[in-house]
């Protein structure tokens, strides 16, 4: 099940890690303690929209832009979960996605599948 809490998590992290800062200066600057906002990191908690206003304060970034990002992640890992079941993508969507190997979706490690998705959705990184 992909759980939206965790993606969340793993995008303001990465954000966070993006900027060099810790998770004591984030919190400090968003008012938040910084156990909660760990535990918000990890997928443990759910964020609510004044808690996430004022991390992306902290994070001088948009909001609709850590959602966009989120949004990406959760296409992906839909596509994932599709193409683990064998589900076909559908006809319409094929001409504008490519090939992307996957072996872990949200910091989950999963079998090794191959995914078609959107180039500008993904992010490739080297292992």
């Amino acid at each position: 099940m992909i759980l939206l809490r965790r993606l969340l998590g793993d995008v303001l992290r990465r954000q966070r890690q993006r900027q060099g800062r810790t998770l004591r200066e984030v919190s400090s600057s968003a008012r938040v303690s910084l156990g909660y906002l760990s535990e918000v990191e990890r997928g443990q908690k759910e964020a609510s929209s004044e808690l996430l206003s004022a991390i992306c304060d902290a994070l001088d970034v948009r909001m609709s832009e850590l959602m966009r990002e989120v949004s990406d992640e959760l296409s992906l890992a839909e596509l994932a979960a599709s193409a683990a079941a064998s589900e076909p993508v559908p006809a319409a969507v094929r001409p504008m996605l490519n090939s992307v190997s996957v072996t872990s979706v949200a910091g989950v490690p999963t079998k090794r599948v191959t995914i078609k998705a959107p180039t500008e959705a993904v992010d490739v990184v080297a292992a």
